[in-house]
């Protein structure tokens, strides 16, 4: 039993499927392995990721393995209803569709955790807050699970500091071959793919804000440069904020860059980044947008609370007039700018970060009795094993150490 939009529309989502297997080699080996071997059989897999081809690529890995999928979005406005049905054809089990309310949100994330999973593959960390707060009879049967965002992270810390997570769970946007390359190429790629798409304007000349100087923040950053832009980044940290000088940006608190921005794209992981006091000072025309998971990092309803006149722009932008007769738009509702306004990170970016899911579900699994501890950090040789793979496809290679040089490295005589 699933619940999509229309299961008529599958012959769409096959064909994005079909385009982004042929370009994530990483996870079309990894799935030949699973359809051999079978690790995840006789297991329920939970997923909640944002529900385009690449997370369906993912699931159908599972698939491969054995395992029984239900799947949701982690985003209502990421969702792309013909992958959904896509999946749907293929016999997995899909909760979810473009544009689902908040109550019907609830609904679907609900449902694949009613499904009392054994594996949880989670995005921002929804399926783990509510199988602990609402289904806690069902944590018995968790095996345990990934996470694949900052966000999400941070909320398993938090739970795990107080006692509260009871489950292990694999920190998988802390590995290598996540972070560097998902955070900083693929976001610094997709942010400006969705703006640019929704807006249609120029990005040489313009003031660009960048809120947050994390892996997201220096991707979205170097981007915004080589599009011709002049960059001004805003940090709490004040080593990330010597690191954005050094990196050739200028940096001030929001509320003088306020004044100054022409895009304004925050990547965080807080809330109440750009309030009511920031957009009192924009500039006419001022663009905004949010990059980080969850869509509490540009203040909407404060900007919604001070507009005089709202009305859409374009279609994904809403225009609102404020008092000063000054017009403020807003993509994506503040929701993820490279997924609810575009179609999320590269194939090839994906590729690596799923592979690592794939592997670190695997290495759950396959330790499961060996697991002590609620935060599992990615194990390095999985790390290394995505990164070798990686370049074997890309054509490169790489020296390796003779026998005196790691004698030489392991000694302190030397």
């Amino acid at each position: 039993m699933s619940e999509i939009r229309d299961g008529g529309l599958w012959e769409s989502g096959k064909r994005k499927i079909d385009w982004v297997e042929n370009n994530m080699p990483l996870l079309r080996g990894i799935k030949a392995e699973f359809e051999r071997t079978k690790p995840f059989a006789g297991l329920k897999v939970a997923l909640s990721v944002h529900l385009e081809a690449k997370t369906a690529y993912l699931c159908k890995t599972f698939a491969a393995g054995g395992a029984e999928m239900f799947i949701t979005g982690s985003n209502p406005l990421s969702t792309q209803d013909d992958v959904a049905a896509a999946l749907v054809r293929e016999g997995l089990g899909v909760y979810a569709w473009h544009g689902a309310t908040d109550d019907e949100y609830r609904r679907h994330v609900s449902k694949v955790i009613e499904a009392a999973p054994n594996i949880i593959i989670d995005d921002g960390g929804d399926l783990v807050n509510l199988i602990h707060t609402k289904y806690p009879e069902l944590l018995k049967n968790v095996i345990g699970g990934c996470e694949e965002t900052t966000t999400g992270i941070i909320r398993l810390i938090a739970m795990n500091r107080v006692g509260k997570l009871k489950f292990p769970m694999a920190l998988v946007n802390d590995a290598d071959c996540k972070h560097l390359f998902d955070n900083r190429y693929g976001t610094g790629q997709s942010v400006w793919d969705g703006i640019n798409r929704s807006t249609n304007l120029i990005v040489a000349g313009k003031n660009v804000v960048v809120a947050g100087y994390g892996w997201c923040g220096k991707g979205v950053a170097m981007r915004a440069k080589g599009l011709g832009a002049s960059v001004i980044v805003t940090e709490i940290n004040p080593v990330k904020a010597m690191e954005a000088v050094m990196d050739g940006f200028k940096v001030m608190p929001m509320n003088e860059a306020a004044k100054i921005g022409d895009f304004f794209i925050t990547v965080t992981g807080c809330k109440d980044v750009i309030t009511k006091p920031d957009f009192n000072v924009m500039k006419d025309g001022a663009i905004c947008c949010n990059a980080g998971h969850f869509d509490v990092e540009v203040d909407v309803a404060g900007l919604k609370a001070i507009a005089v006149e709202e009305k859409p722009a374009r279609d994904n932008i809403m225009g609102y007039r404020l008092k000063n007769n000054n017009r403020i738009y807003i993509i994506a509702e503040g929701r993820l700018v490279n997924l609810a306004a575009g179609d999320g990170h590269p194939a090839e970016i994906m590729d690596m970060s799923f592979a690592i899911q794939a592997l670190s579900a695997l290495y759950i699994i396959n330790n499961r009795d060996k697991l002590n501890d609620m935060i599992i950090r990615v194990p390095r040789e999985v790390d290394q094993e995505v990164a070798r793979k990686q370049l074997g496809f890309w054509g490169a290679k790489i020296d390796t150490l003779t026998q005196e040089q790691e004698r030489y490295l392991d000694s302190w005589e030397a």
